[in-house]
Formats: C-alpha cells, sequence, structure tokens
C-alpha cells in the first residue's frame, strides 16, 4: 500500500487571491509576451492536473491526451463552420472529448497495467488517420490532411483568450480539490494501491475508473479547444501529436506525479522549454521524452516530492493554515 500523500489545507484564500490578481494583467498592460507565457502555463497546468488526476491518483497511465485536445479541437473548428459561436464550440469540444472517453472506456478498461497504456496510445493516431483523409468543408477532392480555420473569432482578443486560460487552469485547481476531498477521491486512491481489495471491499471500479476518465477528458478538450482559439486554426498532424503527451508527462512528472501541487512547477518547466527548445524543431520532442525518462530514473518524486521534505515546507503549510 502506498502510504497517503498529505495535502496543504487552507489554502483556497490565496488560490482566489492569486487567480483575482492574474485576472488583472492585461487590464494593468503587462506586455504580450508575458501574457503568451501565461496562456500557455494555464492551458498545460489545467492537461497535467487532469494527467494527474488519473495516472498519479487513479492508476490509470493514460497516453492519449492528444486523442482529446485534438478532437476537442475540430469539434471547434467544424462547429463554426456550420454557424456554431466559438465558445459554444469550446463547451461542446469538451463534451466531444468526454463522449469519447466513455465509448471507448469500455474496451480500454478491459485491458491493464501497460497493456492498458498502450491501447490508449493508439487512439490518437487512429483519430489523426481518420482526420487526414477527411475532406474539409467545401473543399475539392483532392490533398489530404484536413485543416480547418475557426470561423468568427475575429473579435477575440489575446486579452479574452488569455482570460479563459485562467479560467480553465483556476477550475482545474478547484476541481482537484474537490475531487481528492471527496469519496470519488479515496475510492480512485484505494483502485490505485490495490484493484482487487478496492473491488472485495465494495468499491465500484469500473464506475469510479469511468468518472475520472470522462472528467479528464472534458478538462483537457475545454483547455485544448481555449488552445485553438487562440491559434485560430487546426490540422490533423499536430492536433493528435505525441508533444501533448510529452507535455503533460513532463509537467506532472518533473512536478511531482500525485501530488496536488506537482503540476504548477511542472508547467512552469514545460513552458520554459517550450521557449528555448523552440529552435531545434522535432528534435525538441527527444530532448523533451530524454528529460523525462531522466527525471523518472534520478528524481521520482520530482519537485514537490523532494521541496515536501524540507522543514521550511511544513513551516509554511503552518503559515498558510493560519490565514
Amino acid at each position: 500500500m502506498k502510504a497517503k500523500i498529505p495535502r496543504p489545507r487552507g489554502v483556497l484564500t490565496p488560490l482566489i487571491a492569486v487567480t483575482v490578481v492574474l485576472a488583472l494583467f492585461p487590464v494593468i498592460g503587462i506586455s504580450r509576451a508575458w501574457l503568451l507565457y501565461l496562456f500557455l502555463f494555464f492551458i498545460y497546468l489545467s492537461m497535467a492536473n487532469m494527467w494527474n488526476l488519473l495516472a498519479g491518483y487513479s492508476g490509470l497511465v493514460s497516453l492519449c491526451p492528444a486523442a482529446f485536445v485534438g478532437l476537442a479541437g475540430y469539434t471547434l473548428a467544424i462547429g463554426t463552420w456550420f454557424g456554431l459561436p466559438w465558445y459554444l464550440g469550446i463547451i461542446f469540444g469538451g463534451i466531444a472529448a468526454a463522449a469519447f472517453a466513455a465509448i471507448v472506456s469500455f474496451p480500454v478498461f478491459r485491458l491493464k497495467g501497460i497493456y492498458f497504456a498502450i491501447g490508449t496510445l493508439v487512439l490518437p493516431e487512429v483519430l489523426r488517420y481518420v482526420l487526414t483523409i477527411w475532406i474539409p468543408i467545401g473543399a475539392p477532392v483532392y490533398g489530404g490532411g484536413s485543416g480547418y480555420t475557426v470561423k468568427g473569432i475575429a473579435d477575440v482578443s489575446g486579452s479574452h483568450t488569455y482570460w479563459m486560460a485562467l479560467a480553465i487552469g483556476a477550475a482545474s485547481i478547484f476541481l482537484m480539490r474537490y475531487i481528492l476531498s471527496s469519496k470519488l477521491g479515496s475510492g480512485l486512491a484505494a483502485i490505485r494501491d490495490n484493484e482487487n481489495t478496492a473491488a472485495s471491499s465494495g468499491v465500484n471500479v469500473f464506475s469510479l475508473k469511468l468518472s475520472s476518465f470522462v472528467i479528464a477528458a472534458f478538462v483537457t478538450g475545454i483547455a485544448g479547444a481555449i488552445f485553438y482559439v487562440y491559434q485560430g486554426y487546426i490540422e490533423p498532424v499536430s492536433a493528435f501529436s505525441v508533444r501533448w503527451l510529452v507535455i503533460v508527462m513532463l509537467a506532472t512528472v518533473i512536478g511531482g506525479e500525485g501530488t496536488e501541487e506537482g503540476p504548477v512547477p511542472g508547467a512552469i518547466v514545460v513552458v520554459v522549454l517550450y521557449f528555448l527548445l523552440a529552435r531545434y524543431g522535432e528534435i525538441s520532442l527527444i530532448i523533451q521524452g530524454s528529460i523525462l525518462v531522466g527525471i523518472m530514473l534520478l528524481a521520482p518524486q520530482g519537485i514537490m516530492g523532494f521541496i515536501r521534505k524540507t522543514r521550511a515546507y511544513r513551516y509554511l503549510l503552518k503559515f498558510i493554515a493560519r490565514l
């Protein structure tokens, strides 16, 4: 059995205060470059929180976040071609990702361990292939790689996309706190520690796994759709790229898998790496993958696992609890 991981209490007020301050950044004239850095940080944070929910707390090493991101992005883009407002496209994108997760859960949940991981890894590739041979709306019957622009976003400013990303990032944090404090979180922890023992104790294993899988898909899909509102177009190669998987795994593992605060420093590191390695193109994925393997071997507990061993961290928790 894994030891219960302590979680800081009494931090909701500071989190709300930080969120309010961050929301003011576009108003007070923070540079566009910093708004972009923070935008990506919020998007990656929300996705990493959801992957942490699955891998860190539910024992589900899902390798298909790109499927949720790409499917939500395409739902958004194609919806706008049929006259759907972009803001409703974001919601429907999340719903499409959640529905896809619910459908594929029946076959993939029959797999265990590494077989489950491999089964989920195939899903983005299947979707990428389907949408590569898809003919764009109104396009002639030739070519491949059906890309779409997102219509109706001419009036959407950088500030708007920033606030949307901030909203989903903050929501993912509050959602994680709620889940981990609920019966769902306790049940998922029991499944992670020993699925057979949890089932024999009356825990509905399939129902809890399904709940976490669908929730993670919905939030990841919303974040992906917001990203494509910012980008303005989508095409299958990047939408279903393994890059999304590397991002969430890096953010979670570097920050500390199975720790509630881990995705925060992890997402910061990922954003820094994104801009530092941008010049290296596809080689950047190899570099990031090497970093991921190195962290897993040398510091499996991540940044927060290391910090939690320090005395200063315990003093900080006591101080926050008094606020």
